[in-house]
């Protein structure tokens, strides 16, 4: 399965909504949307509702990007299934990230 990624943009303030697998085949699809598309963002908003697996990679990406975004604004994580929030909880992640 791949990754799909849409972006709402509100001003500042950018709603990314990712849906499908954020793994290996496609953590390099959304480092390379990041660089691109969220240049100006200074409120980014990562909806997972529709993401059903993060692996390593993926975690790597979003990490990349919560620093990106530690310089230049605000970043947040919503509609987190359970299963991803295990492996934030695993993984240290939901120190580090703010997830709603």
């Amino acid at each position: 399965m791949s990754l799909k990624i849409e972006k709402k943009n509100e001003g500042t303030k950018d709603t990314v909504f990712l849906t499908g697998r954020l793994d290996t085949a496609t953590a390099p699809e959304l480092d390379t949307f990041a660089e691109k598309e969220l240049i100006n963002t200074q409120e980014l908003v990562l909806d997972f509702a529709g993401l059903e697996y993060i692996s390593s990679a993926g975690l790597r990406v979003i990490l990349k990007m919560q620093k990106f975004m530690n310089v230049k604004g605000t970043m947040k994580l919503i509609h987190v299934s359970d299963i991803i929030q295990d492996v934030f909880d695993i993984t240290g992640f939901a120190d580090i990230l703010s997830i709603e």
